[in-house]
């Protein structure tokens, strides 16, 4: 019998024990991303009572398809292989053209989204703003007076949705002590270090109190913007999000399987990164998205609002690593935008989670993965140069 600090993969009597604190990397990881409910806490998101979205097949030949990122040649087979991929969904015309299964995973297994989940936060605030429930004009404490004692003071929920308050936020992945290590602990994924942590997600946005700049003069990702994002869904829409999601986004597009959300102590689904779902269903929101917020010759999502995710994007010198894969590009609404000519969007996540969608090219993919690492510029390149040399075979 294990104790409270670790767990077993129940497949494998006698493993080694994975330790809570590092059950979300690697090597860990490569089966965690898929049984995310044996580790923690969950709320359910419902597919509702009706029947799925058909997905129709018309499936072609793609491992040998070339492409060249970095100086280097490789193949899709090439990539599929050597790029820790669980799940690989292509979608063009509407129809199935590949979908692949790796790692132990199949159609029905859920898998860890990480940051995808903050695009579909995005989505559903684009439902409730077109439903005039939420005004992105707004200023955040019209729906959270309770940030009035924080940075977040004068930010507009608009601010949020783009990650462009000025409020400080230490995103760092691997140190100790950064708000993302608190995040971790806050939110029920990890055991907290300290008794002075806070206790919950709500608790550590209270904490929020220094800024770093105006709000609204540059772009810097703090996942916890997602979260203050996903407390003002739910507070305009008096339900809680893994609900609201059910409601507004899951049950009207047709998941052919439940979502679920890890939920933090005080019942919080995390909308920054908790979200998970099948392939499939991932599929069918790339669909969506394709069909510019119509699915199955039901309006889900406002037209204007999926059009307006690039069209009012402004580009963004992200630094770093995020310059080095998007440097034309852009970041609104919840979503990373290529920029340059294309008129591609993404939902990413750390790990290497992917949904690229082209509407021009009426194609959409989805990448699953468990890198080894949590950000990593090359592979980030490679696998969007993997997606681009499919829809280029296929256009």
């Amino acid at each position: 019998m294990t104790d409270s600090s670790s767990f077993r993969d129940p497949a494998r009597p006698g493993a080694p024990i994975i330790p809570r604190s590092d059950w979300d990397r690697a090597p860990w990881n490569r089966w965690t991303f898929q049984h995310v409910r044996e580790m923690a806490p969950t709320a359910q998101v419902w597919r509702g009572e009706g029947p799925a979205s058909p997905l129709r097949q018309a499936h072609q030949a793609i491992d040998g398809i070339g492409f060249s990122v970095d100086g280097r040649h490789d193949t899709i087979a090439g990539f599929l292989r050597t790029s820790y991929n669980d799940g690989l969904l292509v979608l063009h015309r509407g129809k199935i053209v590949a979908e692949r299964y790796h790692n132990g995973m199949d159609a029905r297994t859920p898998h860890l989204s990480q940051s995808v989940a903050k695009s579909v936060v995005g989505t559903v605030a684009g439902i409730l703003i077109g439903r005039g429930l939420v005004d992105p004009a707004a200023p955040v404490t019209e729906y959270l007076p309770e940030l009035g004692a924080t940075a977040y003071s004068g930010a507009a929920v608009q601010h949020v949705l783009d990650m462009t308050s000025g409020v400080v936020f230490d995103e760092t992945y691997t140190a100790a002590d950064s708000h993302m290590a608190m995040i971790d602990a806050a939110s029920g994924w990890k055991d907290r270090r300290d008794a002075s942590w806070p206790a919950s997600v709500w608790e550590l946005i209270l904490r929020l109190t220094e800024a770093e700049c105006a709000h609204g003069a540059s772009f810097r990702y703090r996942s916890i913007e997602t979260d203050v994002l996903s407390f003002i869904l739910q507070r305009a829409a008096g339900v809680p999000l893994a609900e609201l999601v059910s409601r507004e986004l899951w049950a009207p597009m047709g998941a052919g399987e439940d979502a679920y959300f890890t939920v933090d102590p005080a019942g919080y689904a995390l909308g920054d990164g908790g979200f998970n779902a099948t392939l499939r269903d991932y599929g069918r929101f790339a669909l969506l998205h394709l069909g510019r917020g119509e699915m199955n010759g039901r309006r889900i999502v406002p037209a204007g609002w999926i059009e307006e995710i690039t069209a009012a994007a402004q580009p963004r010198l992200f630094g770093g690593v995020y310059h080095d894969v998007l440097p034309q590009g852009a970041y609104h609404n919840q979503f990373w935008i290529e920029g340059g000519k294309s008129a591609a969007y993404m939902a990413r996540g750390v790990f290497g989670q992917l949904i690229y969608v082209d509407p021009a090219a009426d194609f959409a993919a989805v990448v699953l993965s468990s890198w080894p690492e949590f950000v990593d510029a090359a592979r980030t390149r490679t696998a969007i140069a993997a997606v681009k040399a499919i829809r280029d075979a296929l256009i």
